[in-house]
């Protein structure tokens, strides 16, 4: 009988608590749930080498005990040392069951499995199809693909369409447990979206994702440039310095003054912008599944989508699409839905859609993978 309690690390992601991504919100939420369920979680977040303020970061956040690890910053080595010193440092501690988060990390995942400790691997998109990623990247992430499927006990994918992957790549069979989502119970006036950007309800189409190119912003800005509308584009999302598709995105933006860079948003601001938006594009070319893309969802708001299977399938036929890659499909769809095309949407299509993404349901089914024996 088992007289202590069910330990688990949670290895790949950057931080928690952050915003920087959906792989960040997802171990958030998973490592917070089980530790409230009595599971022993901790999480290794971690710390760029010479960034001074990420020493604020808690060592303990609802429950979970949070392990930096050191790395390099802004480099194509960040997931590769993170991954080996996580992993190595994981060796060290009773764990039951060690949980890696994206391709890049799994790379190491043989190093355990050398060790007999059980192994769950989710893969939150083809990491390697990204157009960020330089030559060591891609080659270094496509190891992590082929070493979760040669060592990982279980691999978990976030869509129908990457476990069908798994199936005809690697003759290999995945679990389907999508990323959660619960449903905002309250509204938000526009009051600070109002001071600082002079927005109000329905004035605006928001996009709100990393500004990285597979997710598809240019197509958005060209499509609207050729609108003739008074609604504004709302850009929300990080504004990486040195990086050539930010400058791109900042130079597309600075021929629209209809355009609004407002930068990383968390808290009130992003309760306020979801809200109160018109409608949320999300105009990707590449995902694994789109925390963003729920989120807009759970405020009840309707969402403009590209037709890739990811996004499709979250959406469920309730909301429109348009061709991906296409400035002009999505222009037209956009035309579409200024002119009026989504207010007579069901409200009840959003609890339809989160109902097949409960944080509980997908809390309790990973936690069964974790304590499964062959």
């Amino acid at each position: 009988m088992r007289n202590r309690k069910f330990r688990v690390a949670m290895i790949g992601h950057k931080r928690i608590p952050t915003r920087e991504g959906g792989v960040e919100i997802v171990v958030e939420e998973l490592a917070a749930r089980m530790a409230e369920r009595g599971i022993e979680v901790e999480a290794f977040n971690r710390r760029d080498i010479g960034v001074s303020e990420q020493s604020k970061l808690p060592k303990e956040y609802k429950g979970v005990r949070i392990i930096n690890i050191p790395t390099f910053r802004q480099s194509a080595l960040n997931a590769f040392v993170y991954s080996v010193l996580a992993s190595i440092r994981a060796l060290f501690g009773r764990y039951d069951c060690l949980h890696y988060h994206a391709e890049g990390p799994c790379a190491m995942i043989w190093l355990p499995k050398l060790f007999g400790r059980r192994v769950i691997a989710t893969i939150h998109g083809l990491d390697w199809q990204r157009a960020k990623w330089g030559g060591f990247s891609t080659w270094y992430i496509k190891q992590g693909e082929k070493a979760a499927v040669k060592f990982a006990d279980e691999i978990i994918v976030l869509s129908e369409n990457n476990r069908k992957y798994f199936l005809d790549h690697y003759n290999r069979e995945t679990r389907f447990i999508p990323n959660g989502m619960k449903m905002k119970e309250q509204s938000y006036p526009p009051k600070r979206i109002r001071e600082k950007f002079g927005l109000e309800r329905d004035g605006y189409i928001l996009f709100l994702a990393r500004i990285v190119p597979e997710k598809g912003l240019h197509y958005l800005i060209e499509a609207f440039g050729n609108i003739k509308t008074d609604k504004k584009l709302v850009i929300a999302g990080g504004l990486t310095q040195g990086s050539e598709y930010v400058e791109k995105i900042k130079k597309m933006a600075e021929r629209d003054d209809r355009i609004i860079l407002a930068g990383f948003v968390q808290g009130e601001m992003l309760d306020e912008l979801f809200d109160n938006c018109m409608v949320y594009v999300l105009p990707s070319d590449i995902e694994g599944m789109a925390m963003s893309l729920l989120e807009c969802i759970s405020y009840r708001t309707p969402c403009l989508v590209s037709d890739i299977p990811e996004n499709l399938e979250v959406v469920g036929g309730y909301m429109p699409s348009f061709k991906h890659g296409s400035a002009e499909s999505l222009r037209r769809e956009l035309e579409k839905v200024i002119g009026g095309s989504l207010k007579n949407v069901d409200t009840g299509c959003y609890e339809q859609i989160l109902r097949r993404y409960d944080w509980e349901d997908i809390v309790t089914r990973t936690i069964a993978l974790y304590e499964k024996r062959k």
